[in-house]
């Protein structure tokens, strides 16, 4: 059994987690997330903790920004796009087993404000302002677990995991 209660966007992602693990979740409704919501979701990261397990598209990460600057400490799974889509349609619904036990092992959260990477070391890397570093950013991103960022958002999450210069410079 997952102790945290997950976060989701709808109903056939509750369907598809519960499918494979013993979870409870709370669903935001999609871009629907009321006052009433956060304040549940406020108080199940209270009791049990929250880990937000949402779409990896524009609408899901709005959500996951909402939540996380709403309410301090949850926790964030990751997939990519690619693990989870059919040919019209992205969601943590459409992702296999193994993909959502993986995002589940690799928890993100942003309580904390360091700095394993400075922003000069960022860009040594190649990982903005190069022609080659979107693909380079995917690569960081997948191996790390940490979702399909844009540049701002991928220097956050790799100071929030504290990945440093050399382990971005290794991987890539």
């Amino acid at each position: 059994m997952i102790k945290q209660i997950i976060v989701v966007e709808g109903k056939n992602d509750t369907k598809r987690l519960k499918s494979f693990f013993d979870v409870e979740t709370i669903e935001t409704h999609g871009m629907g997330l009321g006052k009433q919501t956060i304040e549940l979701i406020r108080a199940a990261n209270e009791k049990r903790g929250v880990i937000l397990f949402l779409d990896p598209d524009a609408p899901g990460e709005k959500i996951r920004k909402k939540l996380n600057e709403a309410i301090p400490g949850l926790l964030n799974a990751f997939v990519m796009k690619e693990d989870a889509r059919t040919k019209k349609k992205v969601g943590i619904e459409h992702a296999s087993k193994e993909v959502l036990k993986e995002a589940l092992e690799h928890l993100v959260s942003y309580e904390e404000d360091k700095e394993s990477l400075s922003k000069e070391e960022f860009y040594e890397l190649g990982l903005e302002g190069s022609e080659d570093s979107s693909s380079k950013r995917e690569k960081i991103a997948s191996h790390f677990h940490l979702g399909k960022c844009n540049a701002k958002t991928l220097f956050k999450r790799m100071n929030l995991m504290d990945i440093s210069y050399e382990e971005a410079k290794e991987v890539l």
